[in-house]
């Protein structure tokens, strides 16, 4: 049998005299460190969640990797590429690449009888991945590409229809910009309406066929702007963002969607530091919590220290007393504080009932992503960190007197 374990079982029972006193110091010290872990576990998933939310749609526009011809970086007006290279379609056969599609831009002009408004036309072709659109269409739907009949249907934002008091099914007139700067006008029909947030995108981009691109550049039906490359696994976006950029051939320059957006990128990043300041205060709280609960039980057992010290158990058994009696404590508040934080989480993402202003925040509402592994490292790391700083209160025995602790009242 562990003795030392064995005693502080009881030492957590107690008496009814002692619980008079332990009890709610015991108490206290549960719900500080369930209240720090249900802190963490919120936090990391707001922020994890807020990330993946941002990063998405900026994905959503711009795809994981673009790649272009040198001189077409930076700017809305490409120069045209052969659309037969090596590397298309069979990129998508690369493990960890899920699809590779043909894109361009041209900058134009929307026109109605009252209003216009100056917009990015972002042409894609009959290979395109509409599940982002199709995910954030507030009104209509998204529109069939086919590579022998030109479409005349566009997709708008929400708030560019709004601008425009435009609505389904209305007719508008677009107006290319050539470089010559003259204006080319066409006429599309309404098809779509989307809403994504991020009102640097939302305010600037429209959906159509590549076809009328190729059409105003003087592109034969092989040259497009560009390609766009999807891929599986977000966390690989580095690792194959260089495969792609090997593989592509000398004429022709890649570069991944954190390369194109580094300032949105870069700010999200900086979440990353917002929750760790967290994670650090929230350990601080129940480390000190802990440690004081502690000392009191030392304090109250000191006639306990010393007789047992004096029946000749050595200082580091009945360190390992309290030290049970402390990780016992500890055990405890990090199982109510992943009930809790956990069940707060997942009714977050079911009801969605922490709303947000997404003109200012990007998202209408408290995104979340629990993550079994970060769970697991915020419980691990405070069951571990906790115990550590536990061994310096601890020491606190080793300078008891056996005498004069017994006579301790």
């Amino acid at each position: 049998m562990n003795l030392e374990y064995f005693i502080s079982k009881n030492i957590i029972r107690g008496d009814s005299q002692s619980k008079k006193f332990t009890k709610p110091i015991i108490r206290i010290s549960i719900i500080a460190i369930a209240l720090s872990l249900i802190v963490m576990i919120v936090a990391f998933s707001i922020v994890s969640g807020f990330q993946r939310e941002i990063r998405n749609k900026v994905i959503g526009f711009g795809s994981h990797i673009q790649i272009t011809s040198y001189d077409s970086q930076n700017t809305y007006e490409a120069s045209p590429i052969s659309k037969d290279q090596d590397f298309y379609p069979e990129l998508d056969t690369v493990d960890g690449i899920k699809h590779i599609q043909i894109y361009a831009t041209k900058a134009g002009i929307i026109k109605t009888k009252e209003e216009i408004y100056g917009v990015v036309v972002k042409g894609v072709g009959s290979d395109f991945d509409w599940t982002f659109f199709n995910e954030k269409i507030v009104k209509g739907s998204s529109f069939v590409i086919d590579d022998e009949n030109t479409e005349n249907s566009i997709l708008l934002s929400n708030h560019i229809a709004s601008k425009m008091k435009l609505t389904i099914g209305d007719k508008i007139f677009l107006y290319f910009i050539q470089q010559n700067g003259q204006l080319r006008p066409k006429d599309f029909i309404v098809k779509g309406i989307y809403q994504t947030g991020l009102e640097q995108f939302d305010n600037l981009y429209v959906i159509a066929d590549i076809a009328h691109i190729q059409k105003r550049n003087g592109w034969n039906k092989n040259q497009v702007g560009g390609f766009e490359v999807l891929i599986d696994n977000y966390k690989e976006l580095d690792e194959l963002g260089e495969y792609v950029y090997a593989n592509v051939g000398y004429d022709l320059y890649s570069s991944t969607i954190k390369e194109q957006n580094p300032d949105i990128f870069n700010w999200l990043k900086l979440q990353d530091y917002n929750v760790n300041v967290i994670i650090i205060l929230m350990i601080i709280v129940a480390v000190i919590n802990i440690i004081s609960a502690l000392l009191i039980l030392i304090l109250e057992r000191t006639n306990m220290i010393g007789i047992l010290k004096a029946l000749g158990m050595p200082n580091w058994n009945v360190r390992k007393i309290f030290l049970y009696n402390a990780t016992h404590l500890i055990v405890k508040g990090l199982i109510w504080g992943n009930v809790i934080g956990v069940s707060i989480c997942l009714l977050q993402q079911q009801f969605g009932f922490l709303t947000l202003p997404e003109e200012s925040y990007y998202v209408s509402k408290v995104p979340i992503e629990l993550s079994l592994n970060n769970i697991l490292m915020l419980n691990g790391g405070t069951l571990a960190i906790c115990i550590l700083m536990l061994l310096i209160p601890s020491y606190v025995i080793t300078k008891i007197s056996p005498v004069k602790a017994i006579r301790f009242d």
